[in-house]
């Protein structure tokens, strides 16, 4: 590991390029600087955030979890709890990228949930969990997608290095 270089997961501008996001069952997102996606079928719910590594190391994302809780104050979920990602996510130092994820399981209580917050047009919590190229690192950072007119705008509420002392 080279010390000092740490990724760091933030949004994207709103002028950074669009993110073409494809799910394994051939869906496909496109999610614009500064903004997320949740989408709705039957089947899944489809979510997916354009961000930046503002860190000086590779992003490679390893998972995620949703909260439907309005306190974004609120603890993040134990890492070992987190969904894994289908595939490899690198995002490289200073670079655009995206994060995605899908719940394809209508019957669980998660799903209609977020189904229900998503109809509703109230914002969602998602914890991205991600480390360096080595498997170090790692951290969570909070992203909110909140809706607004026709978008879901991304933001970014809290960063918990899990690997070393907390910066606050």
């Amino acid at each position: 590991m080279l010390a000092g270089l740490r990724p760091l997961l933030v949004t994207s501008r709103y002028d950074d390029p669009a993110q073409k996001v494809f799910f394994v069952d051939g869906r496909f997102v496109v999610a614009t600087g500064g903004r997320g996606v949740a989408e709705l079928s039957d089947e899944a719910i489809y979510l997916a955030i354009s961000v930046r590594n503002a860190g000086s190391g590779i992003a490679v994302e390893h998972g995620w979890s949703l909260s439907v809780d309005p306190d974004p104050r609120s603890a993040h979920a134990s890492p070992d709890s987190f969904h894994r990602l289908t595939r490899d996510l690198f995002i490289a130092p200073g670079d655009v990228g995206f994060w995605q994820g899908a719940l394809r399981e209508p019957s669980a209580a998660e799903f209609a949930a977020a189904r229900r917050t998503i109809e509703a047009r109230e914002p969602l919590t998602i914890d991205i969990l991600y480390g360096d190229q080595d498997g170090g690192q790692r951290c969570i950072t909070r992203f909110r997608l909140t809706p607004y007119q026709d978008a879901w705008l991304a933001s970014v509420g809290r960063h918990w290095m899990l690997d070393r002392p907390q910066p606050r």
